[in-house]
């Protein structure tokens, strides 16, 4: 089984909460499955939950590949030099971050508003960056973007692999087929 969830803002990537934070228990009433990787609380997106364990290593290890596509809100506009740093890579904790794409977008068309929403600066412009990355570090995306100094604003994860977010509202889910999943596949 493979359910695709448009996580919401603010929402834990578990069950269970000691702490009684928002979880994926709160919206998706579907046991024995389990999130193949994970966003951030403050992150938004698409999260792919299965019961299957070898699918969900596919989806969440590096070196598997699975590519995944991030729309990031960011301070500033940036430039030429720091897009092509996000794609050579930055470091992180001393090591490098794979080889990535990242390119300015338009806003993305099929936004939701962000509850609460973020701060806007009159003095500061903002722009998306469309991410796209074969590995997953804590806060990876956030601290690539800060790294070249562009901090982000919002970040919504828009695609794992085959799957996309289509027409998912915030804290909509929907159950897909199972696909095979090879190694090195967007």
């Amino acid at each position: 089984m493979v359910i695709l969830f448009n996580k919401p803002y603010r929402v834990l990537c578990q069950f269970t909460d000691p702490e009684g934070r928002p979880t994926l228990a709160d919206w998706i009433p579907v046991p024995g499955i389990y999130p193949a990787g994970r966003l951030d609380f403050d992150s938004e997106g698409l999260l792919v939950l299965t019961d299957d364990g070898a699918l969900q290593a596919r989806i969440a290890n590096p070196r598997f590949g699975l590519e995944k596509t991030y729309w990031v809100q960011v301070e500033g506009i940036p430039d030429e030099t720091a897009l092509r740093r996000l794609g050579t890579g930055v470091p992180l904790d001393g090591r490098r971050t794979r080889p990535a794409s990242a390119a300015l977008i338009e806003p993305p068309t099929r936004l939701w508003p962000r509850d609460p929403p973020i701060r806007y600066r009159k003095t500061v412009p903002d722009s998306w960056v469309e991410i796209r990355l074969k590995e997953g570090r804590n806060r990876q995306v956030r601290r690539m973007t800060a790294a070249v100094g562009h901090p982000a604003l919002r970040l919504i994860r828009s695609r794992v692999g085959p799957w996309d977010l289509g027409d998912l509202a915030p804290g909509q889910w929907r159950e897909v087929p199972s696909p095979s999943i090879p190694a090195g596949s967007r």
